[in-house]
This record gives C-alpha cells, sequence and structure tokens, in this order.
C-alpha cells in the first residue's frame, strides 16, 4: 500500500490524472473527428511541453539546492573564521558533527543561530580590544608627548581576537598605567620642589612651570597632565636652574648680613632697630637647605638688605673716629684679660692724634686694630691652658696669704662664732699651699713648651713667664733662709733672756731690759712694734713673695726686676720682736722646712 505523500504515491496520483485527462481528451478528438496523424502531433507537443515544465522544474530545484550548499558553506566558513579568531579550541563544523543527514534547509536552520551568536561575541570581543588599544594609544600619546589619533583606530577581521592576545593588551595596559602613575608623582614632586624654590625666591610659580609646560598649570580640567620625557628633563632643568640661582642669592645674602651684623656691633645698633631684620639674620647661622621662609631670597629682600648696610656704611664714616677708640679699648681690654702688651702702635693716643691730622685713613686704621683683636683672640685661646694655670697658683698664694694672717692671730682657736669654719678653711689652704712648688715646676714646664711649639718667649704682661716663675722659686728659696736664720736668732734671744732672768731672779722691767740692750751693744732708738698683730702685718708684708700680680702695675723688666732686688735686700729686724711676737709669728711651717717635723 502505498504512503499518502510519499514520491511513488504523487507519481501514481499524476499517473492517474494524465491517463484520465488523456482518455478525456480522445474522447474529445473522437466526437470532433481528428484524424489519427492530427492526434499523434496533438500528442507529441504535449508531451513535449511536459518535459520542458519538468526541465524547468529541475534547474529550478538545482539552483535553489546549488544556493543553499553555498549559503551553509559560507555560513560554515564564517563560523570556522569567528571561531579561529576567537581562540575556540573546536574549530570543526558543527554540521560534520551533528544532523550530518538532516536536508540543507535544516542544516541552515541549525547554524544560522550559532552565527549570529558568534557574531556577537565578536562583536564584545572587538569592543574590549578597540576599548584596551585605545586606552594603551593614549596613554602611550601622553608617555611620548604626542597626542593618539584615536578615531584612527580600528581592527581588522582577521586579526586575533584571542583572550590569550587580549590579556597581553591587558598587561601592556597595565603597565602602561602604572608607568602614568609612577610618572605623574614624579612630576607632581618637581612640581612641588619648584613651587617651594619660587616660593623662597620671590619668583611667580604659574610662568615658571608654564615655561616648561603650558598642562603643568592648567586652568582647564580638560588638559591632562603632560608627563612626558621632556616634560620631566624640563622640570629636572627648571630645579638645577633654580638651585643654582638660590646658592647665588643665599651666599649674596650671606655676605650682605654678615657685613649687616658687623656694622650693628661697631655701631651698637639698639635691638629695635634691628628687629626690622630679624628675619633674614638667622641666614647667617643656616644652612642653603634650610632657608625655606617665603620670598626670603628674593631680590626685594636682598635689595632692602644692602641698602640698609649702604646707609651703615655713610653712617659709619662720620662715626669712624669713636668707632676707633671703641675698637681700641676693646682690643686692650682683651690684652688685659689675657695679660698681653698691647700694640702701642694704635695706642688711643697716636691714633686720636693720626686721625685728627689726617694722615692715616680711619677705615684702614680701623682695618688694622680689628686683626689685631682677631690675632689677640687666637693667640689668648692658645694661652688659655698657661692662664688657667696661673690663675690656680695666684689662686693659691692668697690662700698661703691667707693663712699666714690666720696664723698670726692670737684668737684663731677660740670657740667664738665662724671659727670651725675657718679652721676647716686653714686645713685646706695648708693642702694648697703644700702644691705650691710642684705647680711651679709644671708651669714652667707647659710654658716652655708653649715657647717651643711657638718659636716665642710667653709674656705675661710684658715680662717673660718662666723669668717670674724662676725668681719666685728664688724669692721663695730666701724666705726659707730668712726664715731658718730668724729661728736661730729667737734661740739665742731666748737664751739672752733666759740668762738675764737668772741674774735679776725675774723678768726684766722695759726700764731696765733698755739699759741691758745698750749694754749688750743694741741700739736705743730701736722701738718694739706696737702690737702683736700689727707686727705680724709688717712681717707678712716683709716676706711676700713676687707673682704677677705684685707687679702688674710695671710695665717693663727694670721695674719688675727692681721690686725683686727690693725684696731681696730687705734685712729683718730680728732682734726688736719680742718674744710674744716671734712666738705667734710663724705657727706653720713649708714642706722643707725643719717646723714642719
Amino acid at each position: 500500500m502505498l504512503e499518502i505523500g510519499s514520491p511513488t504515491s504523487l507519481f501514481f496520483r499524476t499517473n492517474t490524472t494524465c491517463n484520465a485527462l488523456l482518455q478525456e481528451l480522445q474522447k474529445i478528438w473522437v466526437d470532433i473527428g481528428e484524424s489519427d496523424a492530427e492526434k499523434d502531433r496533438m500528442l507529441m507537443e504535449l508531451e513535449k511541453e511536459c518535459l520542458e515544465i519538468y526541465r524547468r522544474k529541475v534547474d529550478e530545484a538545482a539552483n535553489s539546492k546549488a544556493q543553499l550548499h553555498q549559503s551553509l558553506v559560507s555560513i560554515e566558513a564564517e563560523i570556522a573564521s569567528i571561531m579561529a579568531a576567537l581562540g575556540v579550541l573546536n574549530i570543526h563544523s558543527p554540521i560534520k558533527e551533528k544532523g550530518c543527514s538532516k536536508s540543507l534547509k535544516e542544516k541552515l536552520a541549525y547554524v544560522r543561530p550559532l552565527l549570529e551568536d558568534l557574531r556577537l561575541q565578536k562583536e564584545e570581543r572587538v569592543k574590549q580590544f578597540v576599548d584596551v588599544k585605545a586606552q594603551i594609544e593614549k596613554m602611550s600619546g601622553e608617555i611620548s608627548g604626542y597626542s593618539a589619533m584615536l578615531g584612527s583606530l580600528t581592527l581588522d577581521d582577521d586579526q586575533d581576537l584571542t583572550l590569550r592576545r587580549l590579556n597581553e593588551y591587558q598587561t601592556h595596559l597595565r603597565s602602561l598605567q602604572k608607568e602614568k602613575a609612577d610618572r605623574l608623582n614624579k612630576v607632581l614632586d618637581y612640581v612641588n620642589e619648584v613651587h617651594a624654590l619660587c616660593g623662597v625666591l620671590g619668583v611667580d610659580f604659574c610662568q615658571t612651570v608654564s615655561e616648561v609646560h603650558p598642562s603643568l598649570h592648567r586652568t582647564n580640567h580638560e588638559q591632562s597632565t603632560n608627563i612626558s620625557d621632556e616634560t620631566l628633563d624640563g622640570l629636572q632643568q627648571m630645579i638645577e636652574k633654580l638651585k643654582t640661582e638660590r646658592r647665588l642669592r643665599f651666599q649674596k645674602l650671606k655676605d650682605v648680613v654678615e657685613s649687616l651684623l658687623e656694622l650693628w656691633n661697631l655701631m651698637d645698633t639698639p635691638q629695635e632697630d634691628r628687629m626690622r631684620f630679624a628675619r633674614v639674620s638667622c641666614v647667617v647661622r643656616s644652612s642653603e637647605s634650610d632657608v625655606t621662609e617665603p620670598n626670603i631670597l628674593s631680590t626685594e629682600t636682598i635689595e632692602q638688605v644692602s641698602a640698609e648696610v649702604d646707609r651703615f656704611n655713610k653712617l659709619k664714616s662720620s662715626r669712624m673716629k669713636e668707632l676707633v677708640m671703641k675698637r681700641r679699648s676693646e682690643l686692650e681690654d682683651l690684652c688685659r684679660l689675657a695679660h698681653i702688651e698691647p700694640d702701642t702702635s694704635t695706642s688711643l693716643e697716636k691714633s686720636t692724634a693720626l686721625i685728627d691730622s689726617g694722615l692715616v685713613d680711619p677705615s684702614e686704621l680701623l682695618a688694622n686694630i680689628e686683626a689685631q683683636i682677631k690675632r689677640i683672640k687666637e693667640e689668648a685661646q692658645s694661652r688659655k691652658e698657661i692662664i688657667d694655670r696661673i690663675d690656680r697658683w695666684l689662686s693659691a698664694c692668697e690662700e698661703e696669704n691667707w693663712l699666714e694672717e690666720y696664723n698670726q692671730d692670737e684668737n684663731r682657736y677660740s670657740a667664738g662664732r665662724g671659727g670651725h669654719v675657718n679652721l676647716k678653711h686653714a686645713e685646706r689652704a695648708r693642702v694648697t699651699v703644700n702644691k705650691i712648688p710642684s705647680m711651679v715646676d709644671n708651669l714652667i714646664k707647659k710654658t716652655l713648651l708653649w715657647e717651643e711649639q711657638t718659636q716665642k718667649s710667653f709674656l705675661y704682661d710684658g715680662v717673660r713667664l718662666v723669668s717670674i716663675l724662676e725668681d719666685y722659686k728664688l724669692t721663695r728659696k730666701q724666705q726659707e733662709e730668712e726664715k731658718k736664720r730668724y729661728r736661730g736668732q729667737k734661740k739665742m734671744q731666748d737664751l739672752l733672756l733666759n740668762r738675764r732672768e737668772s741674774i735679776y731672779g725675774s723678768k726684766p722691767s722695759p726700764r731696765r731690759s733698755n739699759s741691758i740692750r745698750k749694754a749688750n751693744g743694741y741700739s736705743g732708738n730701736v722701738s718694739m712694734p706696737p702690737t702683736p698683730r700689727r707686727n705680724s702685718a709688717g712681717a707678712a708684708n716683709s716676706y711676700v713673695m713676687m707673682t704677677p700680680r705684685s707687679y702688674s702695675g710695671h710695665h717693663g723688666q727694670n721695674g719688675y726686676f727692681k721690686e725683686v732686688r727690693k725684696l731681696s735686700t730687705a734685712p729683718l729686724n730680728f732682734v726688736a720682736i719680742p718674744k710674744e711676737d716671734s712666738a705667734s709669728t710663724y705657727t706653720y711651717s713649708e714642706p722643707d722646712s725643719p717646723l714642719h717635723n
């Protein structure tokens, strides 16, 4: 049994219809009376027309099939191309894998949605590539300094659109973004440094950075900051230029301020007048990098300080004589403190006479005194250790004098107020006095070493210190010998008094004592010291050592040695000293004295 709709069934129905129509046509021809030849001719025509219709339909069907197949092949090729561009691993035709026995229309119906989906994926991928490449081109242009032509950016259809390629572009974009951020930070650091330098120098910041690139100080937010190598190099060069200018201005301002400070000190400028330039006075004791105050190195500031220096220079010229006298007094004060003889060529009398006569320029004379002050300060610094030792020696000598007076006091052991304090002071004074010989010897050694190093004599108020110390040692030795002679005469006097007492049986009266003295060859006009206190003071004056303070009023060797001779030749009248005074005169002994034992 034939299936309805099948090709065989359709052919059977067609033949049946054709046979029925042919029979009806033959019947009509019989009725008409057509001849057999005519009937054959008409049947041949009919058959030819049927064949032409069939052939035309077959050709149309073949063309339709070819078109469908071509479309399918084109779609498959496009799918394969898109899949290859997108990097899909399965690049085989899906028609060969699925439904390969289906008709062409079914195959087309299957692949067309797939093609549309792949086209959408490709468009999305192309947008991603275009966006990434646009950013890359833009950042590359910012880094290189050239604007990117974003409108001309296109992608070829056969371009690699794989995710691997997209990741490479994105990696490159991230590296450019990092480089841009680094460059932008560097540009901002340079701009901030330029801003700080411009502030210190008082220079227009906007104009300065605009010389490098206008975008560094933009007024509109549409223009991005230029970060090209050219801009970075320009900023570096501008910074070096500003630093060089800062160095020159700093040195110039420092020199001017130093001159101003010298003039202030020279002219005794009051503090309220100095406050006007207190802002720039700190430049002298600051380094170049520490100067950050705005406009402190501006040309206006330097000009103001220079004008003040010029004003003081004019004022100084009118007060030059007063300044010379003042600096000379300062020189003499320094010399007095350092115990150095000042240069007599610039003394107050000579300086005044030279200035009044007009033979010497006051500025030259002032410069000479300034040089002397500088030299005295340097020499005083080298003499400081020896001067300190001299002060300690003189202090020990004063302690020795105090101890001498203390020992003459008959009430020194009384329980009065302050007695224990004086006893402690006396103990310390004895320790100090015992160190005097070693202090003098060390001081001589130090002085000789200084003279060897400086190749000149160490003068103390015009006298060679070594000579002073040697004379001091000699005088001290003579004093010790005088003490020994005094102790011998004192023993003889005690024996004489004891003999008188044994003869007369009691202590003689002053009247008989005078007669006895005449009998023994003593002068009758020799007077007794009024009191032990006055006599002790006189004895102390007789034994005063020669120290630098004892001849500070003399200004030459002759005066000094005259004082030494006077000291060494002064006789001592030990006979005139009563027993009571002699017993209270020397109650302590030097380390080398026999009484010490």
